[in-house]
This record gives structure tokens, C-alpha cells and sequence, in this order.
């Protein structure tokens, strides 16, 4: 009796473990959207809208939701509240919330040159600048579905029968 319920409890974790790591696999094309579209109504509130850029990640933060939320309010919060460079508080915020997110290092690296010129250029400069954002982040997001399609099956079943050849080991 022991035995079974020490099983079911192993089959349990693991299951839950594999599932976990697929919600992960999932979640990254999620957030890539997600991201995406923050980029492009950051657009439209400085061509069309001549939103000062903080006041354009404040409403950016209310619209999205968590991690990337956290990300908006927290470079506005930087903006507003201390006397830092716009590179300088997107970074800060970037590697603030980065481990919330299911971004991989090279959306951290595109999204890092982003902040680099960010509120350096003219309207029509910074345009050019998100499109080519855009561009790099359709490009991961690209990446992030195929892998997505490719494992997260195969990682949900890894975590179940890991936890059928443990319970097999330690019968």
C-alpha cells in the first residue's frame, strides 16, 4: 500500500514536472506575440500619438499582461523617478523581469540593441528601428513555434514515463 502511493506520488511529480517544462515551451511564443504587438502600439504612440516615451510604457503596462507588463511599468517608473538614460532604465528593467519570462538569450540580446535606440532618433529613425525589431522578433518567434511544435509532446511524455522507470527502478 506504501509502495502504491509512494508510486502514484513519483508518477504524479514527474508528470507535473514534464508539463511544467512543455508550459514553458508554450508560453515563449505567447509572450513573442505578446511582445510584438507592445512594439507596435509603442510605435503608433510616438509617430501618431507624440506620446513622451513615458507615458507611452505606462499605458503599454496597463494593457499588457504579466511579465511584460512588469517590463513596461517598471521603464516608466525608471524614467519618471530617477535620473538615468532611457538605455539605462530599459536595461535595468530588461534584466529586472527577464527571468519571469519564457524569452531565450537572443531575444534578450534584440531586445537590449532596442533600448539602445530607443529615444536617440527622430520619429521616422525610430520607426526604422522597430520594424527592424519586429523583423528579428518574427524571426524568433519563428523559432520558438517550431520548437514548440517539436517537443512540448515529447516533453510532456518524458515526464510521465521518467516517472514510470523510477517507480521501475526502486521496485
Amino acid at each position: 500500500m506504501v509502495k502504491l502511493i509512494g508510486a502514484i506520488f513519483i508518477i504524479l511529480a514527474t508528470t507535473w514536472t514534464g508539463f511544467e517544462a512543455a508550459k514553458h515551451l508554450s508560453e515563449r511564443p505567447r509572450q513573442l506575440r505578446q511582445l510584438k504587438s507592445a512594439l507596435q502600439s509603442l510605435e503608433a504612440e510616438i509617430m501618431y500619438g507624440h506620446t513622451p516615451l513615458h507615458e507611452a510604457a505606462r499605458r503599454l503596462a496597463a494593457q499588457l499582461s504579466s511579465p511584460l507588463s512588469s517590463f513596461f511599468e517598471s521603464f516608466a517608473k525608471k524614467l519618471t523617478d530617477t535620473e538615468t538614460t532611457v538605455k539605462e532604465a530599459w536595461e535595468d528593467s530588461l534584466k529586472e523581469v527577464w527571468k519571469q519570462t519564457a524569452f531565450k538569450q537572443g531575444e534578450f540580446e534584440i531586445m537590449k540593441q532596442f533600448g539602445e535606440t530607443l529615444g536617440r532618433h527622430d520619429r521616422f529613425s525610430q520607426q526604422k528601428h522597430i520594424m527592424l525589431t519586429l523583423s528579428h522578433l518574427e524571426r524568433e518567434e519563428a523559432d520558438a513555434i517550431d520548437k514548440q511544435s517539436k517537443y512540448e509532446k515529447m516533453v510532456k511524455s518524458l515526464g510521465f514515463f521518467s516517472g514510470l522507470l523510477l517507480i521501475i527502478l526502486l521496485i
